[in-house]
C-alpha cells in the first residue's frame, strides 16, 4: 500500500513539475502546417515543434518532454523571441538600452488570444513583459489557412518614464529542428538579378543584408528558400520559402547551434539604426512572410503564389494592362510629334497602353540625360508644348491608354529643386557629395518632402485624371547618410534608415487613399525594391534592366519562387539574338509588353507581333492566375519547361525555351507534365507560331492527364524550335 501511494505521489508530483515547466502550449495552425510556442518555468516562451499540423492539439504539450538538447550555459536557443543582456548568449532577436542606461532585457509570458478573423485568416497575439522594466512586446502570428502561409511580426511598447533606445528589433525568430539545412539565397547586380546560391549551414551565423538605404536587393534580395535535411526539389523535400516585407536595409541571421539545430532572425538591419522610443511610444516591425512545404519547393511557391494574389498584391485577382513604352525607341531624344506617331504603333500592335518614360520634365535643367532635371516636374516646353494632358488626348483618340514615368523620391544636383531645398537632400555637409546614378536622395523622413512626392503624383493625376498607369522608378542608394530635418527637429539621426522607409510608405498610402485602382509599376533599376509591403501599393514589378529574353529566363524561373507571374513585367525588346518569337515567347510567360521600334518591324515580324498580343490576350487569365509548375530546370538542361494551370484544370499554358545551342541539344525525351486531372483528357495546340511555319504537333493530340504526367509528351523543341508554347484545353 505505502509503495503505491508513493509511486501515485511521484507520478502526481512529476505530472505537476511538468505543468509548471511546460504551462501554456500556443499551436499557431495552417491547414498543414503548426508553429506551437511554450512557455517554461521561468515564465520565457519557446518554439517547442515546427512542421506538419498534428490532428491531436493536445499532443503539441508533449513534443518538448522528448528533447534532451538542454544548455544552460549556452542559453535557450529555441527562444521565441530572444532578448539581450540577461540569460541568453546566442544572437538576439532585440536589443535596448533603457532610460537608466541598463542594457538587459527579460521578457516573460503574460497573455496570449487567437482571433479569427474570417473562415481563412486568425491572428495570434502574445504579450511578454520586462519584469523588472516597463517595456512590452507583443508577438503577432497571422496565418492564412489555405494557403499555408504565416506572417510574424513585432510591436515594442516603452511605458517607462523616459527614452529607450532599439538597438536590434527584430520581425521574426524561428526554431527549427533537423538533421542539417540547405540555404539558397541569391545575389547579383544591375542587369544581372537572382543568381542563386545554395550553401549547407554549419556552425556559426550567415547572415543575408542590405545596407542601401532605399533599395533593398540590388545586390541580394530579402528572400530565400531554406531546405531541412537535405536539398529540395521541385516536388519533394521540406522547404520553407521566407520573404521580409520591408523596402529598405534589412538583416537575416541563420545561426545553427551547438545540437545543429537553427535559429533564424529576421527584420530591418540594426546597422546605423538605432532607433528611440519616447514615454508611450510603440515601434511595429515590418512582417516576415513565409510557407512551409513537405511536398518540394513547387507546391511551397504555389502557396506564396495563392496568399500574394489575394492577400497583398494590390489588384492580384484582377487583371493587367499590355503597354508599349518608348525607351528603347527613343531615350531621352523625342518630341510630341514622335510621341503621338508611337501612340498610332501601339494601337497597330494591339496593347492597351502607351507609356512614357523618362525625359519629358524640367525646363532650366532639361532632362535630356539622366544628370539634370530630376526633381523639377514640370513639362519640357520644347518637348512637349502642349503639355501631358495633349498627350493623354491625342493617345485616346489613336485607341490607347496613357501612362507616364516618374522617380519622385531622387534629384539631380543639376536642378531647381537642389538649388532651392538644398536641407531637402540626404547628404553629409562636411563631406564631398557621392552620385549614384548622377542623383541623391531626397530625406522621407521630412514631412515637407513627403508632401512634395505626393504632389508630384497628385499634380500629374489631378491636371490628367485619365492617366492610367505610373511606373514609379528608385535608382539611387543613400551615400553619406544624414538628415538636416531630423538635426533641427532634435531628432536621432539614427532613425534615417527607418523613417526614410517609413516616410515612403505614408506617401504611397496618401497616393492609393486617393487613388486606389491606377495599376503601378514597382521599378528600380531592375527588381531592386520589389518586397511584399511595397507591392501592398502596386500591381506589378520590374524583374530586370535586362531584357535579353535568355538571361529573362533564368531571371524570372528564380523570381517566380517568390512572385507570381501577374506581377512580373516581361517586355518583348531588341536586346539578345534570339529570333523575335522567341524573345516573344519568353514575354508572355509574365505580364507582357513592348519596348520595340514598331515601324520598324517587317511584314511578317508586324502580323506576328499583332498575332502575340491577341493570342496573350486569350492566354493571359491563366498565366495570371494559374498554378504555376516547373518541369525542366535551365540550370540543369539543355532547354526550360514550365506550365501554368487553372483552377479547375480544363486549361493549362505550356512553355518551352532552348537556353544551349550545342549540337544535339533540345528535348530528346517526353517531359511528363504536372498539375492536370489524371482523369481528364487533354487537347495539345501549339500556339503563337510564326506566320509561314507548321507545327510538329497533329490536330489529333488528346491525351489523358494521366499519360500526360506519367509518360509524358515531348514539346520537339530544338535548335530549329528554339521556342514552343503549347496550349492544353480539356475535351469533354
Amino acid at each position: 500500500m505505502s509503495n503505491r501511494f508513493t509511486t501515485q505521489c511521484t507520478l502526481f508530483v512529476s505530472l505537476l513539475t511538468t505543468s509548471i515547466l511546460y504551462g501554456q502550449v500556443i499551436p499557431i495552425e495552417t491547414q498543414q502546417n503548426a508553429l506551437v510556442l511554450q512557455t517554461d518555468a521561468s515564465k520565457r516562451v519557446g518554439i517547442s515543434y515546427f512542421g506538419p499540423r498534428l490532428q491531436q492539439t493536445a499532443e503539441y504539450g508533449s513534443i518538448i518532454k522528448e528533447s534532451r538538447q538542454q544548455d544552460e550555459n549556452a542559453g535557450i536557443y529555441n527562444s521565441a523571441y530572444t532578448p539581450s543582456g540577461s540569460w541568453s548568449l546566442c544572437e538576439p532577436a532585440i536589443r535596448i538600452t533603457h532610460a537608466d542606461g541598463n542594457t538587459s532585457l527579460e521578457l516573460q509570458y503574460q497573455s496570449h488570444q487567437t482571433q479569427k478573423q474570417d473562415d481563412n485568416v486568425s491572428l495570434t497575439t502574445v504579450v511578454l513583459k520586462d519584469p523588472a522594466y516597463a517595456v512590452e512586446v507583443t508577438l503577432y502570428y497571422k496565418t492564412y489557412a489555405k494557403e499555408n502561409v504565416v506572417e510574424q511580426w513585432s510591436t515594442i511598447r516603452n511605458q517607462e518614464k523616459g527614452t529607450i533606445i532599439l538597438h536590434k528589433y527584430a520581425s521574426a525568430n524561428l526554431y527549427f529542428v533537423g538533421k542539417q539545412f540547405h540555404l539558397t539565397h541569391y545575389h547579383g547586380g544591375w542587369a544581372h538579378e537572382m543568381n542563386p546560391e545554395e550553401t549547407q549551414l554549419k556552425a556559426g551565423i550567415l547572415s543575408l543584408d542590405s545596407k542601401l538605404g532605399t533599395r533593398a536587393n540590388l545586390f541580394q534580395p530579402p528572400t530565400f528558400m531554406l531546405s531541412f535535411d537535405k536539398p529540395a526539389s521541385e516536388e519533394e523535400g521540406k522547404v520553407l520559402l521566407g520573404t521580409l516585407g520591408w523596402s529598405g536595409n534589412f538583416k537575416i541571421d541563420f545561426e545553427t547551434d551547438t545540437y545543429n539545430n537553427l535559429r533564424l532572425i529576421a527584420g530591418i538591419n540594426p546597422h546605423a539604426s538605432e532607433y528611440p522610443l519616447t514615454a508611450g511610444q510603440e515601434f511595429k516591425t515590418p512582417s516576415f512572410i513565409y510557407t512551409y512545404s513537405d511536398h518540394g519547393k513547387g507546391e511551397a511557391s504555389r502557396n506564396l503564389h495563392r496568399w500574394a494574389r489575394k492577400y497583398r498584391i494590390l489588384d492580384g485577382e484582377g487583371s493587367r494592362l499590355t503597354l508599349l513604352n518608348n525607351w528603347e525607341a527613343t531615350y531621352f531624344d523625342f518630341n510630341e510629334q514622335k510621341l503621338t506617331g508611337l501612340f498610332a504603333d501601339g494601337k497597330k500592335l494591339g496593347v492597351d497602353l502607351f507609356l512614357l518614360d523618362d525625359g519629358w520634365f524640367a525646363n532650366k535643367y532639361p532632362r535630356n540625360g539622366d544628370n539634370a532635371g530630376l526633381g523639377d516636374w514640370k513639362e519640357n516646353v520644347k518637348k512637349l508644348p502642349h503639355g501631358i494632358g495633349y498627350l493623354v488626348k491625342e493617345a485616346q483618340k489613336a485607341g490607347v491608354k496613357f501612362g507616364i514615368w516618374v522617380e519622385p523620391e531622387m534629384v539631380n544636383p543639376k536642378s531647381e529643386l537642389y538649388e532651392k531645398h538644398p536641407e531637402w537632400v540626404i547628404k553629409q555637409p562636411a563631406r564631398p557629395e557621392h552620385y549614384f546614378r548622377n542623383q541623391l536622395v531626397l530625406d522621407l523622413s521630412n514631412p515637407k518632402v513627403q508632401d512634395f512626392v505626393f504632389g508630384v503624383l497628385d499634380d500629374l493625376f489631378t491636371k490628367n485624371p485619365d492617366l492610367a498607369f505610373i511606373k514609379w522608378d528608385c535608382n539611387a542608394v543613400i551615400y553619406n547618410a544624414h538628415s538636416e530635418y531630423l538635426k533641427s527637429t532634435k531628432q536621432a539621426e539614427s532613425k534615417l534608415y527607418v523613417d526614410y522607409v517609413l516616410g515612403l510608405y505614408k506617401v504611397l498610402e496618401r497616393v492609393r487613399a486617393k487613388y486606389p485602382k491606377v495599376p503601378m509599376m514597382l521599378c528600380s533599376g531592375g527588381g531592386g525594391r520589389v518586397d511584399y509591403e511595397a507591392l501592398k501599393y502596386f500591381t506589378e514589378f520590374w524583374p530586370s534592366d535586362n531584357t535579353d529574353p535568355l538571361e529573362r529566363i533564368f531571371m524570372q524561373w528564380e523570381y517566380s519562387y517568390f512572385y507570381p507571374t501577374i506581377a512580373h513585367c516581361d517586355h518583348v525588346t531588341d536586346w539578345g539574338k534570339q529570333p523575335l518569337k522567341y524573345r516573344t515567347d519568353v514575354a508572355m510567360m509574365g505580364k507582357m509588353g513592348y519596348d520595340i521600334v514598331v515601324s520598324k518591324l517587317d511584314e511578317k515580324d508586324l502580323q506576328f507581333s499583332q498575332q502575340s498580343v491577341a493570342t496573350y490576350r486569350s492566354i493571359s487569365d491563366v498565366v495570371w492566375h494559374g498554378d504555376l509548375y516547373r518541369m525542366v530546370n535551365p540550370r540543369e538542361n539543355d532547354f526550360a519547361s514550365l506550365m501554368f494551370v487553372n483552377g479547375d484544370k480544363s486549361r493549362s499554358v505550356w512553355f518551352n525555351y532552348m537556353v544551349s545551342s550545342r549540337f544535339g541539344a533540345g528535348s530528346g525525351r517526353a517531359v511528363p507534365l504536372k498539375g492536370l486531372d489524371p482523369k481528364k483528357k487533354y487537347a495539345l495546340k501549339e500556339i503563337n507560331l510564326y506566320p509561314g511555319t507548321q507545327s510538329k504537333i497533329t490536330k489529333e493530340a488528346v491525351y489523358t492527364g494521366d499519360f500526360l504526367m506519367t509518360a509524358g509528351f515531348n514539346p520537339a523543341v530544338n535548335l530549329n524550335r528554339t521556342s514552343v508554347i503549347i496550349e492544353l484545353t480539356e475535351v469533354k
